[in-house]
C-alpha cells in the first residue's frame, strides 16, 4: 500500500465514530474493601465478598461507564459476631436496604491513564456523588481467556454519617477509607 493509502485508511478509520467496549466484570476478582478507626485504638477492616457490575469502556475515546451493585449481606470481617450487628439496623440494615450502588459515565483520563471515576453512590437510599481515585489501571491480553482484559484498584474516603449511620460515633470513626479491586474481561 503506498504512503497516501495508508494516510486515506488511517484518515477514516480516525473518522469513525468510538465504540464502548462491553466487559464482563470478574466477580471472583473483585472485591470492595473498607476500613475504619475502631475506638481509637485500632482499624477494623472488611470487604463484601458478593458484588455484580456492568461495565463498558472505550480507551481510545477516554470514555466509560459502570454500574456497580454491592450485597451488603455479604459484609465479612472475619468475625461473626461483628458481621452479624453490621448487618442489623443499627449499621447495613439489610433488611431493608440489601444492596449498595455505585454507578458513574465519568471517566478521567491523563493521557492513556485512567485516574479517577466520578459518580454517584447509594447505600442506606442516600445518593451522595463519590470520586474514586485510581491507584493503578492495566488493560491487556487475559493469559487464559485469550481477550482483552483489564484492572482497576480505586480507592476514597467517605462519611458514613453523610448517608445516615450514625451509630456508635465519635467511638468508631465516621471516616470509612474504601478500596475496589476490579477485573474484567471483554465481551
Amino acid at each position: 500500500m503506498s504512503l497516501k493509502g495508508a494516510l486515506l485508511v488511517t484518515a477514516v478509520a480516525l473518522s469513525l465514530p468510538a465504540t464502548a467496549q462491553p466487559f464482563n466484570v470478574d466477580s471472583g476478582h473483585t472485591y470492595p474493601s473498607f476500613e475504619i478507626s475502631h475506638l481509637g485504638f485500632s482499624t477494623m477492616r472488611g470487604r463484601f465478598d458478593k458484588t455484580t457490575a456492568n461495565l463498558t469502556l472505550d480507551r481510545a475515546a477516554k470514555k466509560g461507564s459502570v454500574d456497580v451493585t454491592i450485597d451488603a449481606t455479604s459484609i465479612n470481617t472475619g468475625h461473626a459476631k461483628r458481621d452479624e450487628h453490621l448487618r442489623g439496623e443499627d449499621f447495613f440494615n439489610v433488611a431493608k436496604f440489601p444492596t449498595l450502588k455505585f454507578k458513574s459515565d465519568e471517566f478521567k483520563f491523563e493521557g492513556d491513564k485512567l485516574t479517577a471515576v466520578n459518580g454517584q453512590l447509594t447505600m442506606l437510599s442516600i445518593t451522595k456523588p463519590v470520586t474514586l481515585q485510581v491507584k493503578s489501571f492495566n488493560c491487556g491480553q487475559h493469559p487464559m481467556a485469550k481477550k482483552e482484559a483489564c484492572g482497576v484498584d480505586a480507592f476514597t474516603t467517605i462519611k458514613r454519617s453523610d448517608f445516615g449511620m450514625k451509630y456508635g460515633l465519635p467511638a468508631v470513626g465516621d471516616e470509612i477509607k474504601i478500596a475496589i479491586e476490579m477485573e474484567a474481561i471483554s465481551n
